[in-house]
């Protein structure tokens, strides 16, 4: 578009440097949506590789924050986010929080995405803390701790902490009977809901889920002095109502679909250790009760109107499936499966880039574990919601449930997470060692995917952040 003559110097400079600002932000955009290296598709349960050693894996990790690419035959790129500078050599990093909350924001259409991790005080770091990743450059940048001195949130580890769908700076905390929000960059709350008038005192809130437009959330409502759970708790942001959906058994969480429609109860109903599943359809109060213990879910995450998790009484070793919430649609097909019941790939599955209105067989979800068979190497796995059985294999996960770095074994699991475009996955490793550490790796969807299904939706400029 040409300049029009009669404008003034200044303002035919100030436009000659916003197109240009323009067109460098759409050419770093073009270059961060490409297609990344490395990786493989093979057949679910068909291969197995060799467990890296600490040594091996000290060749190839660099020691301080950085990109660097995996060894043959994955050569996926990878970034380290933490280094021992983080915690002044101890072990303080927690690992992310779980596989279903994201600990990137939404960065759709910018050339930096923000990390959240937490960084224990009282083992040498900061606290929950804030980093910034450029896709471009790679170049991973701790910005610092997310709350000012003196907040009581800086001695949380931030699990059940996640940022928001739609919001690009926004993080939702729990904080007793309140929901917040959160912005990372201004550093101020907002309330979402308090459930104090509506369910009385001594009540508090706990595993949080938001739908992906942050109009929908949900809670497991527990009584505060004694940690009862007592049911999941809806909440509708528009209308400012909510629905309350009370136990039958032993609750163990709820967790809501992408698109807050739906939300899944899991409880004990009959035998103990064994979860039977309450679908409710939110717009209705409507149940589905699908009794345990065959049939029901394990590990799940969900997306737009299904779930997809760990089926531990098929046939299929450790077998991942399909459930659809609508119950005119047949439930499966399995999606992942595992050579034997020893190994659990794609425990913990991530699926929080689930996307509306995107056809189940372009869509894909991410796990990771680690298992004590120390011989065999464990693997971010990533699997297309289909009945294919394609597995594309990411990169190693580096832990040694043996290790010390991490603390107990719960929490050396990766339980790692994706991003909202389904393109990086973070996760926490001990690489063998003495102390946590947070990575990212690219993930080449291309292998499982049409990238022009990835392809992100219009989002802001990029984040400027100091």
């Amino acid at each position: 578009m040409p300049l029009a003559k009669n404008c003034s110097p200044f303002l035919r400079a100030g436009l000659l440097v916003s197109l240009i600002l323009l067109s460098t932000a759409a050419s770093v955009v073009a270059q961060s949506t490409g297609q990344f290296p490395g990786g493989w598709v093979e057949k679910a349960g068909t291969a197995v590789r060799s467990r890296y050693s600490a040594a091996q894996i000290q060749s190839f990790v660099p020691p301080a924050r950085g990109a660097f690419t995996f060894p043959a035959p994955y050569n996926t790129r990878a970034v380290r986010i933490t280094d021992a500078s983080d915690c002044g050599g101890a072990d303080c990093v927690s690992y992310v929080g779980y596989s279903y909350y994201r600990n990137s924001n939404a960065h759709e259409g910018s050339n930096e995405m923000l990390i959240f991790l937490g960084l224990k005080i009282n083992y040498g770091g900061s606290g929950p803390t804030l980093f910034k990743y450029n896709k471009t450059t790679d170049a991973v940048t701790k910005v610092g701790p997310l709350f000012p001195p003196g907040s009581k949130f800086n001695n949380y580890y931030g699990g059940g902490w996640y940022f928001s769908g739609s919001k690009p700076t926004k993080l939702y905390i729990d904080d007793g009977p309140r929901m917040l929000r959160y912005d990372v960059l201004t550093k101020q709350f907002e309330t979402v809901y308090d459930i104090s008038q509506q369910f009385g005192p001594n009540r508090n809130i706990w595993q949080m889920h938001s739908s992906n437009d942050d109009t929908v959330h949900s809670a497991t409502l527990q009584v505060t002095d004694t940690g009862e759970y007592l049911g999941c708790l809806i909440y509708f942001e528009t209308t400012k109502q909510f629905r309350f959906y009370q136990k039958v058994g032993n609750f163990d969480e709820c967790n809501l679909d992408r698109s807050g429609r739906w939300v899944i109860n899991l409880e004990e109903l009959n035998t103990p250790g064994d979860l039977a599943m309450r679908i409710f359809d939110n717009q209705t109060g409507k149940e589905t009760r699908i009794n345990g213990p065959a049939g029901t879910l394990g590990h799940l995450d969900m997306g737009y109107g299904y779930a997809i998790g760990a089926d531990g009484y098929h046939p299929m070793p450790n077998a991942t499936i399909l459930w659809n919430f609508d119950p005119s649609v047949a439930q499966g097909p399995v999606l992942h499966y595992n050579y034997n019941w020893n190994v659990v790939a794609a425990n913990h599955p991530s699926h929080t880039n689930a996307r509306p209105n995107v056809p189940l067989s372009q869509q894909f979800a991410c796990g990771s574990n680690v298992d004590t068979n120390y011989a065999v190497q464990n693997e971010i796995t990533c699997f297309r919601i289909d009945a294919s059985h394609d597995a594309l294999v990411v990169a190693p996960v580096m832990t040694d449930l043996n290790a010390p770095g991490g603390g107990g074994s719960y929490d050396k699991y990766p339980k790692g997470n994706l991003d909202i475009t389904g393109r990086y996955f973070i996760w926490t490793t001990n690489l063998g060692g003495n102390r946590l550490d947070a990575f990212l790796v690219k993930v080449p969807s291309h292998h499982l995917v049409q990238q022009s299904d990835r392809s992100p939706p219009a989002a802001p400029a990029n984040l400027r952040i100091s």
